[in-house]
């Protein structure tokens, strides 16, 4: 298959995105390493380090934002104040060869939240560190010489923690929403594919779609089937320092099960991504991206960012 084909369905894919379920508390995609998907098909090993810091503050309905004051209170909903994340994630990619390839990725969370629950006047706050739920992910891109096109498979494994509880507020010591603990307590299927090729001299594009599909309810949980994609745009004419430009789409269906907010989950997000890559010499680069969002439909009442921004470095073995 031509690998401008390839580009364009992954672009469609992006548009025609499933409307689903809110972000939540674990970001919109962003996809910060071309080397790990076939750009660098070499053999060897990868490490990346990435930190992502976005604050879910602003109060959404629909495809409008709420004003807080206009509830008052106690009311029969919930309403949120903030969600503030900071967190880490690992990636250590392996590739035997230029066809086959397998990454790990190790999130740790940071993660503050404040809301006012349906009935109270006053706010109740949980602060969650820990591990997240980890992903295995393989690739193969042994489709044609040029690599230029390939598939993901792989698991997001239930390893993040799904029973903490508020710890100070009206509500200190009672469960905290399942949307958001550390892990969402289930196994989910991941498959993807990819494609990159060159506009012109210089310039270089990609197209990426990955599903999840979680396999089974866990404690009265579902999360709803979920859709990141991302294309985007580099300019590589410099070789200290590698512009991108990218558009990121993440959706999911809503959560099902007795724990979960069925009524206020479900959503589609759009970010425009621009970013920078500094070479500092062959095998280290770092880099730094910042999310500003261009179309936001959630279900419900949900918070989202106004802005978020990741910081990384990469390695290569």
């Amino acid at each position: 298959m031509n690998q401008w084909k390839i580009l364009t369905a992954a672009a469609l894919l992006l548009v025609a995105g499933p409307s689903a379920r809110a972000c939540g508390a674990c970001g919109c995609t962003l996809h910060s390493d071309w080397a790990i998907q076939g750009l660098g098909a070499k053999p060897g090993w990868r490490f990346d380090l990435r930190y992502d810091y976005f604050n879910q503050d602003q109060l959404r309905a629909g495809t409008k934002s709420v004003d807080r004051n206009s509830f008052e209170l106690p009311n029969e909903m919930e309403i949120q104040e903030k969600t503030l994340n900071r967190n880490l994630t690992a990636t250590l990619d392996y590739s035997p060869n230029a066809a086959w390839g397998v990454s790990l990725q190790i999130p740790v969370f940071n993660r503050y939240h404040s809301t006012i629950a349906e009935g109270d006047t006053d706010p109740t706050f949980s602060q969650g560190n820990g591990l997240g739920d980890v992903r295995l992910l393989g690739r193969y891109q042994g489709f044609s010489d040029s690599h230029a096109f390939g598939v993901q498979f792989g698991v997001k494994l239930p390893t993040g923690d799904t029973k903490q509880t508020f710890n100070a507020g009206a509500q200190s010591g009672e469960a905290l929403d399942r949307g958001l603990q550390l892990g969402s307590g289930t196994t989910d299927l991941l498959l993807g594919v990819y494609g990159f090729g060159e506009l012109a001299p210089e310039w270089g594009v990609f197209g990426q779609v990955l599903v999840q599909k979680p396999l089974a309810e866990k404690d009265g949980f579902k999360p709803g089937d979920g859709v990141n994609a991302n294309v985007g745009i580099r300019y590589t004419g410099h070789a200290g320092f590698t512009p991108h430009l990218q558009l990121n789409l993440r959706a999911e269906g809503r959560e099902s099960g007795i724990n979960a907010d069925v009524d206020n989950s479900g959503a589609t997000l759009v970010y425009l991504s621009p970013g920078v890559t500094f070479n500092l010499s062959p095998r280290f680069q770092v880099y730094a991206f910042a999310q500003l969002p261009v179309a936001q439909r959630v279900t419900g009442l949900q918070i989202e960012p106004r802005w978020s921004a990741s910081l990384g470095m990469h390695w290569t073995f």
